[in-house]
């Protein structure tokens, strides 16, 4: 239970600090945008059990797929997407550790 919030957590604040080191003069535009990037937990309603506590999700869910995460992080190379590359970026990488603490 305690892993499941510090994760959401994290989801909120990770962005938020990437967003004012990356991006000092527009991170009040920046984080929001970031955030954003959650709607890509939508490819988890494509399973039949929605939210399970023990299932990593990188590998598992397509927008979550390692071909997906590759594109989130050629993103952040091109100006006009690094905001939101970088704020996929940061999502699948939170839940990378999510899935290494899981083991």
């Amino acid at each position: 239970m305690y892993r499941q919030i510090i994760h959401l957590l994290l989801h909120f604040i990770v962005p938020g600090l990437a967003a004012r080191w990356a991006f000092p003069a527009q991170w009040k535009k920046a984080w929001p945008i970031m955030l954003a990037t959650m709607i890509v937990d939508f490819d988890h309603l494509l399973t039949s059990l929605v939210f399970d506590p023990n299932r990593c999700s990188i590998g598992f869910h397509p927008m979550h797929s390692y071909l997906a995460i590759c594109c989130y992080l050629l993103m952040t190379l091109i100006p006009k997407s690094r905001i939101l590359g970088l704020g996929l970026s940061i999502h699948m990488a939170l839940d990378g550790i999510d899935c290494y603490l899981m083991t």
